[in-house]
């Protein structure tokens, strides 16, 4: 790494180009923290977590701490639309249109390549119902139900099944690429080596499950058909709103 790094400075220098090695940062990905004490390079500070591109990414590959900053700079958007929540003369349809167009687009970006497991999606739905119950100035001391307020703004889909949407559209997209596309190549690729003893965690691929394929060559095959994956999608998602439990 330090021998790249320094050809990289080399060759930069020819163009014109320079590095700038304090807002450069170095991140070891590894689950066995077996290489986090050899791998330094000078100069370079080693991080636990990096943003880039707006997105924090972890060194454990997790997607919680992300969806957790996604979801506080979401709250602070919110809060700052206070007055627009108090104003009487503005209709609770349009509030919610704000909220749509203001507020979930802060928490939705980069959700195309999160990892949505049980627990993350309960976390969304609370700060779902947070969202409505601040719009709507119910206080938590008032007996409101979840099903009562989604039932008051006709809310069909929910928040956690929009993310859910969006991460298996993307899949579909990554899959009707070409084969020099390196997001397929990541998403399609198999990484060569053992899988360390226990229980593995939850991958991106295997949220596919949710459209019912028995294996993710055959979710591959599914996805290269357009109109056949939007008809998969549309009845997945229909399904997986109908389960979903708002009390949860």
């Amino acid at each position: 790494m330090s021998i790249l790094l320094k050809k990289l400075e080399s060759e930069s220098e020819d163009l014109g180009l320079s590095i700038n090695r304090s807002k450069t940062k170095l991140m070891v990905v590894d689950r066995s923290s077996k290489l986090s004490n050899i791998c330094s390079i000078q100069d370079i500070d080693t991080v636990e977590t990096y943003t880039y591109l707006g997105s924090l990414i972890s060194s454990d590959g997790s997607c919680v701490s992300e969806i957790k900053r996604r979801i506080a700079i979401a709250k602070d958007a919110m809060l700052r639309l206070t007055n627009i929540w108090k104003n009487r003369s503005i209709t609770n349809r349009t509030k919610l249109r704000l909220v749509q167009a203001l507020i979930f687009p802060i928490f939705l970006y980069g959700v195309e390549t999160w990892t949505v497991r049980a627990r993350e999606r309960q976390r969304i739905d609370a700060f779902e119902m947070w969202c409505w119950r601040r719009m709507l100035r119910i206080p938590w001391t008032a007996k409101r139900t979840n099903v009562s307020i989604l039932s008051q703004l006709k809310i069909k889909t929910r928040l956690s099944t929009i993310c859910l949407q969006r991460i298996l559209s993307y899949f579909g997209h990554i899959t009707r690429r070409g084969n020099e596309s390196i997001e397929k190549l990541i998403v399609v690729g198999n990484v060569e080596g053992k899988r360390p003893r226990g229980r593995s965690p939850t991958r991106w691929s295997d949220q596919l499950r949710e459209t019912g394929a028995r294996t993710f060559y055959n979710a591959i095959q599914m996805a290269k058909d357009r109109t056949r994956w939007r008809e998969i999608l549309y009845d997945k998602i229909t399904r997986h709103t109908s389960d979903h439990d708002p009390q949860s």
